[in-house]
């Protein structure tokens, strides 16, 4: 075989590679494809807007019986019957328990017996000393006696009155095996049944728990910050409190009015007690359940306001893109009052008219073109268009 290898065939193979790698070249050139236009971010928008904007106080509290009253036997005794079941509503003065009246009636019959006796002796007391009254004007008798016959009628005469303070309480205690409801509300657990011993005012268990669930009130509390503003509405007029309980799901809602306002401020914690009262004639408050609070102190008139979602945290501040009339977007720092699940006021950054971006912001950076639209995370706006519509981008104002 012939290994011999020449100058000649050297420079052959570099003019055919070389050949190659051009060729290669201008395929590679003709296959780049052009560069395409930045495709338009979609976005949902809404319109800054000026208007009057509540100021709201919010707060966490606990509904609480407007009375509670622990139900306890007054005598000592035993429990004859119960009249009332666990749960029931009563009224003030319903029968709940009755206790053994035995007792208590023998009672009454020995304070009586007593009585009768006194009775009998003052009015025995009453003749002899009128009768040494009449001696003593004839002076049959001494003044001595006289006196001595004078007293004793006054001293039976005041017998008479112990005795009857002793039936009359001998009564009390008998009215007391009668347990009534001393006020209207709905029965709790009971805790004591038929043949149990109780105690007069036992420190133990009561029988039985009443709590008033119409009116009824709810207890939260507030910072002392905000204390001057609440007595400034209250000293105004009624102030409105509206309630979400927890249970409920944020799917109800109820309106009351601020009944209380506590008379000094908690040092530890910096915060005053209020108390809110409510109808709840549906009895759909239940004692002990947590409540979202929200108080109206009064409004912010004329505030430029846009959705909530508009507004986002940036590394030096809030911030909000704006849509500029070429439908870019502009990235500002904002300056925000007032907050609502749903509003923001904004004080310095956004004008009224000018367009926000509520929804899409991930997507956006300064300059970006947008496109509007409506998207699938469903955005609460402050503009007038209707939830279809999608307001245009404004010239912003001087």
């Amino acid at each position: 075989m012939n290994t011999s290898f020449s100058f000649s065939d050297l420079g052959r193979y570099i003019a055919i590679f070389s050949a190659f790698t051009l060729l290669a070249a201008a395929g590679c050139k003709r296959a780049a494809p052009k560069a395409r236009a930045a495709e338009a971010v979609p976005v949902q928008t809404a319109e800054a807007q000026r208007q009057s904007v509540p100021i709201l106080q919010l707060a966490i509290g606990s509904v609480q019986p407007l009375r509670m009253v622990a139900v306890k036997s007054q005598v000592d005794g035993v429990i004859a019957k119960i009249e009332f079941r666990e749960g029931d509503e009563v009224k003030a003065g319903d029968l709940l328990v009755a206790l053994d009246r035995r007792p208590f009636e023998n009672a009454l019959r020995s304070a009586q017996a007593d009585l009768a006796n006194a009775r009998a002796q003052e009015q025995q007391a009453a003749a002899d000393a009128a009768r040494y009254e009449h001696l003593d004007q004839q002076a049959a008798v001494s003044k001595e006696e006289y006196a001595q016959y004078r007293t004793k009628a006054q001293s039976a005469q005041a017998g008479v009155q112990a005795k009857e303070a002793a039936v009359a309480n001998a009564e009390l205690q008998l009215g007391y095996t009668e347990i009534r409801a001393p006020i209207d509300g709905r029965t709790g657990q009971l805790n004591l049944h038929e043949g149990s011993l109780v105690k007069a005012n036992d420190a133990g268990l009561p029988i039985v728990t009443i709590n008033q669930l119409a009116p009824i009130s709810v207890a939260y509390s507030i910072p002392e910050s905000a204390l001057t503003d609440i007595r400034k509405a209250s000293a105004a007029g009624e102030v409105k409190v509206t309630i979400v309980p927890h249970a409920a799901g944020g799917s109800e809602s109820f309106v009351g009015h601020l009944d209380f306002i506590d008379n000094s401020v908690d040092p530890t914690t910096g915060t005053i007690v209020l108390k809110a009262l409510f109808d709840n004639a549906n009895r759909q408050l239940w004692p002990g359940e947590f409540v979202d609070v929200t108080t109206a102190i009064g409004e912010e008139k004329n505030a430029v306001t846009v959705p909530a979602s508009a507004v986002q945290a940036g590394q030096n501040g809030n911030q909000v893109f704006v849509v500029k009339p070429d439908r870019t977007v502009e990235l500002r720092p904002v300056k925000i009052g007032l907050q609502t699940k749903e509003l923001t006021v904004v004080r310095t950054g956004v004008k009224e008219g000018e367009v926000v971006v509520t929804d899409g912001q991930l997507r956006l950076v300064p300059g970006a073109k947008i496109e509007v639209k409506k998207l699938g995370g469903a955005t609460r706006e402050v503009a007038k268009a209707g939830p279809d519509e999608v307001p245009e981008p404004a010239t912003p104002k001087s």
